[in-house]
Formats: C-alpha cells, sequence, structure tokens
C-alpha cells in the first residue's frame, strides 16, 4: 500500500492539474488560478478554480474538490485503478505491482462487469428469440422501436434457467451468478437448487456512469408479483447511489439545463422517445439523498415529474423530506404533477411533446410544495390549529442543516404564515378572486382593482399617507423589478403609500422613470432593468432584496405575484383603517365637543372598511 501511494504522489508531481481538467473543460488563467464553469453541475457564471501549485480543483457552486486521481473518476465515471492507470499513460509510468489482495480485488471486480456485460448479451439475443417474442410484442405494444430497444439494450428472461445454463457453459460458477444477483437458491423448497433470479421478465439493463452494465430491472410477463424486480445489492451495485439512464441522460442534461427525475424505467424510456433524453429514475425506492446529489451534479434544480394521484403527492412529498436537510445555496428541487392520474409515457402519448414542455415550463419549486405538505386540507379555524401548523413547518425547517438557506426559509414561512394564516388569510383570496374577475369585466385590470369597491365610498380627507412596513416595501419593489411590466399597473397606486426608507423611494422613482422611458419596449424585461439600476447606482440595493433573489430561484407566475401586491397592500389599507376608527372611538368617548367633521369622517371610516369585509363575503 506504501509502494501505491508513492505512486500517486509521483503521478501528482508529474501530471498537470491543468492538463487533467483543460482536457475536460475550458480553463481561463486568472492570476495564480485557473477559473471554469464547473463539469459537476450547471451553471453559467464561472465558480470552479483550479490551482495548479497545491494540485486541486474546487468548486465554489457545488462544493465539489479533489486532486488529478479524484478528477478522473469523478468527470470521467472511473474506477480508482482505471483512474490511475489512464494518469499513469498520460505520465509515461509504469502502474506499480499490486499486493496480492489489492490485485486479487481489482482483477474480481473487473471480471464482474464482464459477466455482466454478458448476461446483457444474453437477455438481448433471447429477445429476438420465438422464446421471447411475447417480450419484444410488449415493447412494440408500448410504442418502442426496434432503434430504442437497440439504444436501451433491452431484452428478455426466459423461464427455463437459460441463464444459469448459459453462463455456466462459459465457466461461470454459481457462486459468481448468485454474487451478481444473476441467480438465487429457490426459497420453494429445501432442495438447495439455483435458479435463474429473473425468469419470464422482460429486462431493463441499468448501467453506471462509467456505462458498465450493474444490475436489471424486470417486469413480469403475466399476472405475477412483483409486478417490477430489481437486482438485488451486489458487490457493483448499491441501488441507494445509482440512478437509471443516468449514464445517458448526463450530457445530455448538461446541455438542457436539466435533469428530469420520474418514477419508472418506462417512465425514462418513452420521455426519451418524445425528445427529453435527460430523463432519469430510482430504482424502485424513493429518491434517496445520493440520488438527489447525482441529479445535482447535473443541475441545480432537477425537475421531478410525478403522477397526479395519491401515490405520486405521497412520492413527492418523501423527496421533501429526503432534500430539506441537504439543501445549499442555489440548489433546490422543483415538481411536476401529470393530470388525472397519468404517467409520463400515457400524457405523451396522449398528449405529445409539446404538451409536456408546457408543462416543464410551470413546475412547483420545493418551497411551494413544503408549504402545501403542512398547510392543505389542515383544520386552521382555530388560533390553537393555526399555532400547530406554524410549529410543524417551524420543525421541518429546523431540519435544513446549511445555516444560509434555513435562515431564508424560515423568513419566507413566517411571512406566509403572517399572510395566509393571520390577518391576510382572506384579503389573499379576495386578491386572487379580483384578478380573475379582471379578466372577465368583474374588476378593472390594473391600478388600484383590489379597493374598487372601498374606492366607491371613499371622501375627500386630508389624510397622511399610510406607512408601509420594511417586508412588504421589499417585497413589492422584488416583484416589479421581476416583472417589469406590473410597474404601470401599480404606480398610482403606490403613491398613497409611505416607504420606510429614503433608499426605498428612491429605487422605485427610478424604477418608474426607466419604465417610462422604455414603455413598449419589446423584449423589455428583468435583467434590462437591473443593468440600467446599476448602471444609475442602485447596485447596493439590489444587493439587499433577498426576496428577488427568491423569485429568481423560484419563478412565480405574474398572476400570482400581482395577487400577493394586491394582497399585501390591503392589508396595509385594512390596518390603517381599523386604527383610524379605533382613534375616532376614543375621540367620541372623551371629548364633548366632536365635530360634525370628526363624525362625519368616523362614518366613512366605517362605511370604506365595510365595503372591504363586503368584498370578503363576495369571495366567501
Amino acid at each position: 500500500m506504501a509502494d501505491l501511494q508513492k505512486f500517486i504522489d509521483e503521478l501528482r508531481a508529474k501530471v498537470s492539474i491543468v492538463d487533467v481538467v483543460g482536457a475536460k473543460v475550458k480553463l481561463v488563467r486568472k492570476g495564480r488560478e485557473y477559473t471554469a464553469c464547473c463539469p459537476f453541475h450547471n451553471e453559467k457564471t464561472p465558480s470552479f478554480t483550479v490551482n495548479e501549485a497545491k494540485g486541486f480543483y474546487h468548486c465554489f457552486g457545488c462544493g465539489a474538490h479533489g486532486d488529478i486521481v479524484k478528477f478522473e473518476m469523478e468527470a470521467n465515471g472511473l474506477p480508482f485503478l482505471e483512474a490511475l492507470k489512464k494518469l499513469a499513460d498520460k505520465a509515461g509510468l509504469e502502474m506499480p505491482k499490486l499486493s496480492h489482495e489489492e490485485h486479487a480485488k481489482s482483477e474480481e471486480r473487473k471480471t464482474l462487469y464482464e459477466i455482466m456485460e454478458m448476461a446483457v448479451q444474453y437477455f438481448e439475443r433471447c429477445l429476438r428469440l420465438p422464446e421471447g417474442r411475447h417480450g419484444l410484442e410488449y415493447f412494440y405494444h408500448r410504442g418502442l422501436s426496434d432503434e430504442v430497444i437497440s439504444h436501451f439494450r433491452l431484452g428478455y428472461a426466459p423461464a427455463n434457467n437459460g441463464l444459469k445454463a448459459w453462463l455456466g457453459s462459459k465457466g461461470i460458477s454459481e457462486h459468481e451468478m448468485m454474487e451478481l444477483g444473476l441467480a438465487a437458491i429457490s426459497s420453494r423448497d429445501n432442495s438447495g437448487r439455483v435458479f435463474d433470479f429473473f425468469r419470464d421478465r422482460v429486462i431493463i439493463p441499468i448501467f453506471d456512469k462509467a456505462n458498465r452494465p450493474i444490475a436489471f430491472g424486470g417486469r413480469v410477463m403475466n399476472d405475477g408479483q412483483p409486478k417490477y424486480l430489481n437486482s438485488p445489492e451486489t458487490p457493483i451495485f448499491n441501488k441507494r447511489h445509482v440512478l437509471y439512464n443516468l449514464n445517458n441522460a448526463r450530457e445530455k442534461g448538461y446541455d438542457a439545463k436539466n435533469i428530469i427525475v420520474c418514477e419508472g424505467y418506462m417512465d425514462v424510456i418513452a420521455l426519451s422517445r418524445y425528445g427529453f433524453e435527460y430523463a432519469v429514475a430510482p430504482l424502485g425506492t424513493a429518491l434517496t439523498e445520493d440520488q438527489i446529489q447525482e441529479a445535482w451534479r447535473v443541475c441545480n434544480t432537477p425537475t421531478l415529474c410525478f403522477d397526479g394521484d395519491g401515490a405520486g403527492i405521497r412520492a413527492a412529498i418523501r423527496s421533501v423530506d429526503r432534500a430539506l436537510p441537504i439543501l445549499k445555496p442555489g440548489y433546490s428541487l422543483r415538481y411536476v404533477f401529470l393530470p388525472d392520474g397519468e404517467d409520463p409515457d400515457e400524457f405523451l402519448q396522449d398528449k405529445g411533446h409539446d404538451a409536456f414542455e408546457q408543462y416543464l415550463e410551470n413546475t412547483t419549486p420545493l418551497v411551494d410544495l413544503l408549504w402545501r405538505k403542512n398547510t392543505e386540507n389542515v383544520p386552521m379555524s382555530t388560533p390553537e390549529q393555526k399555532a400547530l401548523v406554524e410549529q410543524n413547518i417551524m420543525e421541518e425547517v429546523a431540519k435544513i442543516t446549511n445555516e444560509q438557506v434555513r435562515n431564508y426559509y424560515r423568513q419566507e414561512m413566517r411571512q406566509r404564515i403572517y399572510y395566509q394564516l393571520g390577518k391576510g388569510s382572506w384579503s389573499q383570496s379576495y386578491a386572487k378572486n379580483a384578478y380573475q374577475k379582471s379578466n372577465s369585466g368583474g374588476y378593472r385590470k390594473g391600478k388600484g382593482n383590489f379597493s374598487a369597491a372601498a374606492s366607491q365610498v371613499r371622501v375627500e380627507v386630508a389624510r397622511p399617507k399610510t406607512s408601509l412596513d420594511e417586508l412588504v416595501a421589499k417585497f413589492i419593489i422584488s416583484a416589479l423589478i421581476f416583472y417589469p411590466e406590473l410597474i404601470s399597473e401599480f404606480e398610482e397606486k403606490l403613491s398613497m403609500f409611505a416607504l420606510p426608507k429614503a433608499e426605498y423611494q428612491s429605487l422605485l422613482d427610478a424604477m418608474i422613470e426607466i419604465m417610462q422611458e422604455h414603455e413598449g419596449e419589446e423584449g423589455f424585461d428583468s435583467q434590462k432593468m437591473c443593468h440600467i439600476l446599476i448602471e444609475k447606482g442602485f447596485k447596493s440595493a439590489l444587493g439587499g432584496l433577498w426576496e428577488l433573489k427568491m423569485f429568481r430561484i423560484q419563478k412565480p407566475m405574474v398572476a400570482n405575484l400581482r395577487a400577493d401586491i394586491e394582497t399585501k397592500l390591503a392589508e396595509v389599507q385594512i390596518r390603517q383603517l381599523e386604527a383610524e376608527i379605533r382613534d375616532c372611538l376614543t375621540k367620541m368617548e372623551n371629548d364633548d365637543s366632536l365635530s360634525e367633521e370628526d363624525y362625519k369622517l368616523y362614518q366613512n371610516l366605517k362605511k370604506e372598511r365595510q365595503a372591504l369585509i363586503d368584498a370578503k363575503g363576495d369571495v366567501d
């Protein structure tokens, strides 16, 4: 072992890590280091560095770190000894002789992969024989062409223990077959006889990232159970670490900047047939932390696609539980739920590529699913019930180990608790309803539509501007930056409110001015708005808007943000009205010289509040 370590040290000294990494990604020199976009996760801004002097690489985005040997293993999916051999050839060095034990283990592992390849070829051949005809017809019935069948190397396992006999004729022992999960001792009797593990099943081979066969999945051809059967754990297969089809999907996922995690093999194959070649699936278990980490190496926000039935919802909820403890800045999950209990295969056959692509454009972020998990169909009619909901949510947020992400989740959930479970619960529903009515003529879409009912009874009384608290102000400004088209809708209404800081008012004024200058300009979006604001000296102010950063991650729809702005402004108005009414009542109780104007103000404040209450009743 000492000789092997000495050889590794010699490799590190003779082989440039810049050359090794540079063969995979384009490096740009910056001072003493080199930078690039990370090869282990999808990113636009380079966060991957290589330090030639110290001989290591590090990614500040995903945390990938190591030396030349680890890079060869991770970037190319090579086992340790194969990575060493590749680097040794590059350096012109001869691999050291391994100890008897090390050599035996290396040869054994190589032999195991070779046996698995033999099994793949056997199953492929059986699919084209008369005994495999019903397996081939099953694939044809699912819409699979011969080209797709060959690409995924699908096969058929006959019911006659043919694999055991064939491998035995090639000198493979029963012990080796059982070690790889290709054969098992019968449980039906006490004879101790060995049978094929897969019998009368269509076969889906499972490959590692280096494209080597490591396991199989088999679907039964009759009414037997289980419907799907996976290989057991073996020296080369741990199902918790492997995603089916990652060997094919990895490069496609880099290009698409996405990876779709669905529920089963046939879903993956169906998605690939329709052009979504960056789909993967866990292997008969709920998505594990290791599998999430594997998906993150391709894309920092994978899309989890589930059937729209109860089982799909439960699987999604389990994935939330798995993901929360390992969330880190910039890395999360998003969700797609297909309608009517359909799986991707059924959906694509029925509705096609474009319809599925639309679903991918309207995903649900993990933070929303966490909220729904704890609030949907949960009783919240009493303060005690609401307190329990809040406790449950905060206990889940506490599971997030990354302090930065955990703090942002706390802020987000506290806002939702206040505005949806607290005082703002009914007015949010009203805001959503008001927007829906605006599209059908019920309310005017645009400036001031939330308070349309109340404005009908408002009197001209000189009153101070209503103050927005800081969280509400930052939320609204961030929403207007994210969707600049909302600025003209809310410009007039926001003039009725006082912002808590002068810098917020200056920022808002600049946004209004910019929007007036670019009114009607095609393609004017959030990115252009931010660029101009930075040029105008608002870089620091933008950096303090964590809400804007969350919008960029969550990508909420414009209708939802419009309704949220309406809700928050209405809440402020309601609180202000109630405070003014209390002041009037106090004055009436303590001042015998109450003027007619004071009484008129009191009556009109009540009418304005009642108008909002009536609007609430309309929603209810």
